[in-house]
């Protein structure tokens, strides 16, 4: 199953992020291509979130199980939609000095092997894009810091 890994050290606490991982609900006002999420249950531990996604003319509907382990872990689990499978898991740990480092990783398999082929080749881009837009949308809830987020990929 193809895979992408990052890493980042940025300069808000492993708890800030992990806050902002779990609020699904609020995707939609800063994810790229998503169009509207809908949490289906929610608790301290577990979610049920669909997600809508779109790009030009095409929508597609995912469900996850999200596994919260505040503020350590989030785990996505792929429950249902177009491709096969879809996992993701976000690390947090907290720094000495401040901040966390964040360790992102998603794996995925298409229904279709050619159009795995050929999402595979943008994937990466669009994986690199919305951890920019995490980061992006902490420094809006969180401000902006003299730390400096660097990647280490």
């Amino acid at each position: 199953m193809p895979g992408i890994s990052e890493t980042r050290r940025l300069p808000y606490s492993a708890d800030q992020m992990f806050a902002l991982v779990a609020d699904v609900a609020r995707y939609g006002e800063f994810l790229p291509w998503v169009v509207a999420t809908r949490v289906k249950s929610d608790s301290e531990t577990e979610m049920v979130a669909d997600m809508l996604v779109g790009f030009k003319a095409l929508r597609e509907k995912f469900t996850s199980r999200v596994v919260k382990e505040r503020p350590r872990r989030i785990k996505v689990h792929y429950v249902d939609g177009p491709m096969r499978d879809l996992d993701n898991v976000w690390e947090f740990r907290d720094v000495e000095g401040g901040g966390c480092e964040v360790d992102f990783h998603v794996s995925f398999t298409f229904r279709n092997a050619m159009f795995e082929r050929l999402a595979g080749q943008y994937f990466d881009r669009a994986f690199r894009k919305m951890v920019g837009a995490f980061e992006e949308r902490a420094e809006q809830l969180y401000g902006s810091s003299s730390s400096s987020a660097t990647s280490a990929a």
